[in-house]
């Protein structure tokens, strides 16, 4: 019989790393207190310290990538509704 891993989502890593960061309470009573090896803790600590900075710059990046795609659409609908506007101009003055 095997054992699944157990797996955490980010916000319950983040908030264990930052805990360990602020080193109010020791790395062992940390990982006691959330059913988590010492070991687990001391690395997403360590990873927190490495990539903290670029943890916002992601974010940022994202945002932008997102916010391109929507102009991106926004212009194609901009296209599609002025060739409509004039195809209907067209057919309009057919009829007047």
């Amino acid at each position: 019989m095997t054992k699944k891993r157990k797996q955490y989502n980010s916000q319950f890593k983040f908030k264990v790393a930052l805990e360990a960061v602020q080193e109010l309470r020791t790395i062992s009573e940390i990982a006691s207190a959330y059913s988590v090896h010492p070991t687990q803790v001391k690395n997403w600590k360590k990873q927190l310290l490495m990539e903290g900075p670029t943890v916002f710059e992601q974010n940022m990046a994202q945002q932008q990538r997102e916010q391109e795609v929507r102009e991106m659409e926004l212009y194609e609908q901009i296209g599609r509704l002025k060739m409509e506007l004039e195809w209907l101009k067209k057919k309009a003055a057919q009829f007047a």
